[in-house]
């Protein structure tokens, strides 16, 4: 009897470890900010103008074993802009470039996830910015996860995208170098 069960237990244990991950649902580590929302765009062409959104917030739903059924959600405020010059940021969050006061959020919504290898996809979605939605591309790459220190489960992301600045009504550029904006999003997720 003891052998039958030990052969039990151990085929469990074999068929356990065969069955594929199944997805799970993830939301940014806000709490502990381990995400950050960053970007760049040129400046008269002769440099680089970087800043990042301080308030964001997202969720995200992974599948190793299917990533093209991922799915990504970040909304972002905008008045939480910051270049590191306050008055930059004050003209930033004007009428002529976010317009903040009337469009107090951007989102982006995932439409199609496209894996490419081991850990990399290129993730379509809608981009609303200043009440102008678009679809953007971003390329992420799985940074990895697993078990944290607290019990609970953590995957991470990094990834890129670029912005045609024209295409969301700015009103003014930063010169004519400076069509288009890269916006950089490195996330931690915690699982729900």
């Amino acid at each position: 009897m003891k052998r039958l069960t030990l052969l039990a237990g151990v085929v469990a244990a074999i068929v356990s470890t065969a069955l594929p991950a199944s997805a799970a649902d993830y939301v940014f580590d806000i709490k502990g900010q381990h995400a950050s929302i960053g970007f760049r765009v040129k400046h008269l062409g002769y440099s680089w103008l970087t800043g990042r959104f301080d308030k964001f917030d997202g969720t995200f739903s992974y599948d190793p074993a299917n990533p093209a059924a991922s799915k990504v959600s970040v909304e972002i405020d905008t008045a939480s802009i910051s270049s590191n010059h306050a008055e930059r940021d004050k003209h930033l969050r004007g009428p002529d470039y976010l317009d903040s006061e009337a469009y107090p959020k951007a989102t982006f919504v995932s439409t199609e996830v496209i894996p490419e290898g081991d850990n990399k996809a290129k993730i379509k979605g809608n981009f609303t910015l200043r009440g102008v939605t678009k679809e953007v591309v971003l390329d992420m790459e799985r940074m990895g996860g697993g078990p944290d220190p607290w019990g609970g489960q953590r995957m991470g992301f990094t990834g890129t995208a670029k912005l045609t600045i024209a295409d969301f009504g700015f009103k003014k550029q930063l010169g004519p170098a400076s069509t288009e904006a890269e916006l950089f999003l490195d996330v931690e997720g915690v699982q729900k």
